[in-house]
């Protein structure tokens, strides 16, 4: 079994030092400081306890838990719309036949996976990124995050930082201003946000949205109360898949796990490639299929206007229900499902443009997430702050002229961790060439005049339109172009070779340091407090600080 490096130099929970500025360089506490324990920050762990072994690193999380996204979200029915075999860690085979599964099989999986590579004790629970500050003449960043329980800030340094803190914000869900919200006397409630104690047991529920959350609620819900409804503004695409993969299943038979694992994600990911590659080349065909499909399981007394959305499949991402459960509930009279725009809240429900008035006890407002980078810190360069509404991509990783930074944005069209786990695979590789020309710098250099008005997620949903003027810029040419293609990223960050002219490797290590800037094993050095260009927060904050404790 693996096991991660234990860190090498443990700073105490005290106050950090206040002290003049050091001729020497400043070590840092960590080699490499990743932000999120959720399925993409664990698994960038556990990719450098394999592949860049012997670094110190530590994992911040705001949360209590590990699991991210599948810690976070606790509705009914909460589950995983990608297949599990490409959804899972290529490093860690899936090891169940059921490939759309739920939330919290998800999140034992990713625990599992942390305890197996041995990753857990490097991880701070509580911590809310604030604020990450370069300083190019220490090499090194300083992170401020806050201490969620008592509202302390502390501080850490590290070589290299890794944002795999998700894509979205953590604290509000989209709520749009629906007109007499206030008046509503039931129990309105945001999926982000599910109170555990809320019992929908015979009451009538109305589930505002039509995205992967609300075709997910309808058949969950569906068993236990009075009525529920979909209401939506507009249809999604949607495609049914087995929820247990019988090819694989009678594959395991006769194969080993990791044969089948692999061959299985190989042909599931061929036929997301491809379903995507054909829905663009022939929206039309593609269309017609999915109607067909859906008709077939609905039977023939459903209206098919509330299936065929005004999109052509792919613009915006398509939702996909195991064993075609939303169907079948809508088949069976269990559930509702209205086409049209709300004018009021009332009272008792919802009052839609056409009249009609829809009853409710508990209204879900299923209306989406707001899109968020580096899980809402700041991002600062020698004092400078980043602005990432105008920054370009390299290798859709790292962000134009700042050092040592990466961060994880999955695919939206095939699984998100196929991207993470090739994100982690090319830090492991950057920090390994970094270490053998011993520089302690990396930057992503060049670039000028590639920026575009072509959008950076080439998709019509809502929460990347609302996002569009916060996104990084779409880059005219590689390696500044983002291109969403999973074949051309393998090779490009797998297998192509870091002597790249778009990407400066400097900053040589003194001698008091090892070849990639870490400290000699059980080496402290203190940072002191400097002024905005070093990275820590002046004294004006108004707020104690101290430095993060890594040991275990």
């Amino acid at each position: 079994m693996a096991t991660a490096s234990t860190p090498r130099s443990a700073v105490p929970l005290t106050a950090s030092p206040t002290a003049s500025r050091a001729a020497a360089t400043v070590a840092p506490d960590v080699d490499v400081l990743i932000i999120g324990a959720g399925i993409s920050g664990i698994g960038a762990a556990c990719q450098l306890t394999q592949k860049a072994p012997g670094r110190t690193f530590a994992i911040l999380e705001r949360r209590d838990a590990i699991g991210g996204t599948w810690d976070l979200f606790r509705y009914p029915g909460i589950r995983c719309d990608s297949d599990m075999y490409t959804f899972g860690y290529s490093f860690r085979p899936w090891p169940s036949d059921k490939v759309l599964t739920d939330g919290e099989s998800i999140r034992s999986y990713i625990v599992d996976t942390a305890e197996h590579f041995g990753v857990t004790d490097h991880i701070r629970f509580g911590h809310r990124v604030l604020r990450a500050s370069w300083s190019t003449a220490d090499a090194c960043w300083t992170v401020e995050a806050e201490l969620e329980a008592t509202g302390e800030v502390v501080t850490i340094t590290a070589s290299f930082v890794l944002s795999a803190s998700g894509y979205y914000d953590y604290d509000a869900g989209h709520q749009p201003e629906f007109p007499g919200r206030e008046d509503f006397t039931g129990t309105w409630v945001h999926p982000q946000f599910w109170p555990q104690d809320l019992d929908h047991t015979g009451r009538k529920v109305v589930v505002i949205g039509s995205g992967a959350t609300a075709v997910t609620l309808i058949p969950a819900l569906a068993p236990d109360v009075e009525r529920v409804t979909m209401l939506q503004r507009s249809p999604t695409w949607i495609l049914t898949l087995p929820e247990v993969d019988p090819v694989s299943k009678a594959m395991r038979r006769v194969l080993s796990d990791d044969l089948v694992s692999h061959a299985t994600r190989l042909r599931n990911l061929s036929l997301q490639l491809a379903l995507y590659g054909v829905s663009r080349r022939f929206p039309g065909a593609v269309g017609r299929v999915l109607l067909a499909q859906a008709r077939a399981q609905l039977g023939p007394d459903v209206d098919m206007r509330h299936f065929t959305p005004d999109y052509a499949p792919w613009d915006q991402r398509l939702c996909v229900i195991p064993d075609g459960d939303l169907f079948r509930t809508i088949r069976r009279g269990e559930a509702d499902i209205v086409t049209d725009h709300i004018e009021r809240i009332t009272p008792d429900g919802v009052l839609l443009a056409s009249g009609e008035h829809l009853d409710a006890d508990i209204i879900v407002s299923a209306t989406g997430l707001n899109l968020q980078l580096f899980g809402g810190m700041d991002v600062l360069v020698d004092g400078e702050k980043v602005d990432a509404s105008s920054a370009l991509l390299h290798r859709s990783i790292m962000v134009r002229d700042v050092p040592n930074l990466a961060m994880v944005f999955g695919y939206v069209h095939v699984s998100w961790t196929r991207k993470a786990d090739l994100v982690g695979d090319y830090v492991c590789r950057i920090l390994n060439r970094m270490e053998a020309l011993g520089v302690r710098q990396v930057t992503p250099r060049g670039g000028e005049g590639q920026a575009t008005d072509e959008p950076f997620l080439d998709m019509t949903s809502g929460y990347i339109a609302r996002a569009a003027d916060t996104l990084p810029k779409q880059g005219a040419a590689l390696p500044w172009r983002v291109t969403h293609d999973v074949l051309h990223d393998w090779w490009n960050l797998r297998h192509r070779s870091l002597d790249d002219p778009t990407l400066q490797f400097a900053n040589p290590a003194p001698a008091s340091t090892g070849s990639a800037g870490r400290v000699a094993s059980g080496t402290v050095v203190d940072t002191p407090s400097v002024g905005a260009g070093a990275g820590h927060v002046g004294a004006g904050s108004g707020r104690r600080q101290r430095r993060v404790g890594l040991a275990p």
